[in-house]
């Protein structure tokens, strides 16, 4: 599937790292905000209401990119990419403390 964000092996690479993306420091990422009382202060993309969370739960579905930007309204390519880039650099990263 052409634009697709599996792997060869038609995996979704953070899927099983999924729980730690809800855990990332997502105010390093300056794609996304989080504001009091919008969204329950949840982290979303930036002057949208759409939360992280959501990009990645869709792509986990089968999304893609291409998907995103049809389903819902207002959201920036640039953002979306932002984010999931982000998110795989975070989870490239070792860990600062040993479990």
């Amino acid at each position: 599937m052409a634009g697709t964000l599996m792997d060869e092996a038609g995996v979704v690479p953070w899927r099983k790292e999924f729980g730690r993306v809800a855990s990332l420091d997502w105010s390093q990422c300056s794609a996304v905000e989080s504001v009091p009382g919008k969204v329950s202060g949840a982290w979303v993309l930036r002057g949208t209401r759409m939360p992280v969370s959501a990009i990645f739960e869709n792509i986990e579905a089968g999304a893609n990119i291409d998907d995103l930007m049809e389903w819902f309204d207002g959201l920036d390519r640039g953002q979306v990419k932002a984010v999931i880039e982000f998110a795989a650099r975070s989870l490239d990263k070792t860990p600062a403390y040993a479990p």
